[in-house]
């Protein structure tokens, strides 16, 4: 992670892309989300979606599973170049979270996020506040996912 004032408004990073299986989705669904058009391939047939789809909460738990792996790479990266790492750390939440399409077996979602606000915080000055938007997008180019999250990132002063 950059320090606060090293984020530019704009700045885009894809965080990785991820093909989504069939056997994943059902898995995930079991525990987590069991409606049948996430469990069972037969019933998922006559639903809406006419097919299985992956759970919404499957597509946004591995976004955040890329946003995290890109993070610690990024760090390590750095480390290994005698970098000093900022520290980012709690999230206030997530707002505006859609699923905006339905994700079937195979399809293949890239996940990305966006710097869209920085805003210094006025009672803890080591600390910025930073707005992303962040996505997932199919092969098809069709946005599946989109929400935007806050963070508190490590300011250099």
């Amino acid at each position: 992670m950059k320090f606060f004032e090293d984020i530019e408004i704009g700045e885009r990073r894809v965080l990785g892309h991820h093909t989504f299986a069939q056997d994943e989705m059902i898995a995930f669904a079991r525990k987590f989300d069991f409606q049948p058009f996430h469990v069972d391939p037969e019933a998922a047939k006559r639903s809406l979606y006419g097919a299985l789809v992956a759970s919404g909460w499957l597509t946004s738990a591995t976004w955040m599973r890329y946003f995290a792996e890109l993070n610690a790479r990024e760090a390590e990266a750095q480390r290994a170049r005698g970098e000093r790492v900022a520290a980012f750390g709690p999230s206030p939440g997530f707002e505006n979270m859609q699923w905006l399409k339905p994700v079937y077996a195979g399809d293949t979602v890239t996940y990305a996020s966006e710097a869209r606000e920085k805003t210094a915080s006025r009672s803890r000055p080591q600390w910025g506040i930073l707005r992303t938007y962040n996505s997932g997008t199919n092969q098809h180019g069709d946005l599946v996912l989109d929400f935007e999250s806050i963070v508190f990132v490590e300011r250099r002063t």
